[in-house]
């Protein structure tokens, strides 16, 4: 069974059409990257998974129940991480993980205070003389400690520098993932990520435009370097984008056999973020 299974899901919000058919499916064990450009549904969507919004139409069952209907069973086998601050300021860190272990069964409270004595952070502050960085690894301290089944994260290193989100990506794969539990994440910063990804799915205007197992992504696009003298004919098998480079100009074929790409030049692997753009054009 999968852990999400979206169908047809579609949300509008006055006159805008935030999900227009959008399709989800992720099963055990995986992360999935949920990538696109702002206004593509990626936090309507996110909003929908932890049963924040109903969606007008369609099917979502998260971890096999309705998001909307069984909301606390829900809440206690996922954790959710947001692009923004939302932990209590007010509260020193211990009276926080004091909370987090009165209302979450699943805490495990030894396990927090281990992940935070590995950090700067300390006890007796208050959460909200802590840094951006102080911050995010507070939060991850206390997901990681839930043993959640499902781990939403939408933008989770927003604002961080790269050493962080490093160590934020790093603390995911070593103290997170053990072959059960899944992650969803959205992200701006598609580079990074991408070495962590299983799956990726392309939202755009509400509908899914893209999803593929990451091993296989190499199967389906090609990247072509070609010389000038060669542009025409690349252009004669119809790429899905072109875009000059120093070392000539770089297309992106889909489903194109390599038979007939191996005379035109150097053949590789897109990364995402090569086939977000080619695949959104100018909208990316």
């Amino acid at each position: 069974m999968n852990v999400i299974d979206a169908q047809g899901l579609h949300k509008r919000y006055g006159d805008t059409h935030a999900l227009a058919g959008f399709d989800l499916q992720v099963a055990p064990g995986r992360i999935v990257g949920l990538i696109g450009p702002n206004g593509s549904g990626k936090t309507t969507t996110i909003k929908a998974l932890l049963g924040l919004t109903r969606p007008d139409a369609g099917s979502l069952s998260v971890l096999g129940v309705n998001p909307q209907q069984q909301r606390a069973e829900l809440m206690a086998r996922t954790a959710y991480i947001a692009d923004t601050g939302i932990l209590p300021g007010w509260m020193k860190v211990a009276d926080l993980i004091d909370f987090v272990a009165g209302v979450h069964t699943g805490f495990d409270r030894p396990l927090a205070e281990r992940t935070l004595a590995s950090t700067d952070i300390r006890l007796n502050k208050k959460v909200k003389t802590l840094s951006k960085g102080m911050h995010v690894q507070l939060h991850l301290a206390l997901i990681l400690a839930i043993h959640a089944e499902l781990l939403i994260l939408d933008e989770p290193t927003l604002g961080l520098d790269i050493l962080y989100r490093q160590r934020f990506y790093d603390a995911l794969l070593n103290d997170y993932m053990d072959g059960e539990r899944s992650i969803v994440v959205t992200t701006h910063e598609v580079r990074e990520i991408e070495h962590i990804l299983t799956d990726v799915v392309f939202i755009h205007h509400g509908r899914q435009i893209l999803s593929l197992d990451m091993d296989t992504i190499g199967e389906e696009f090609s990247k072509v370097l070609v010389q000038p003298d060669q542009a025409e004919s690349a252009r004669a098998l119809t790429p899905l984008s072109e875009r000059p480079s120093l070392k000539g100009i770089e297309y992106i074929f889909r489903h194109a056999a390599l038979k007939d790409l191996q005379h035109l030049g150097e053949i590789s692997r897109p990364n995402l973020a090569e086939l977000f753009v080619a695949l959104l054009g100018d909208e990316a």
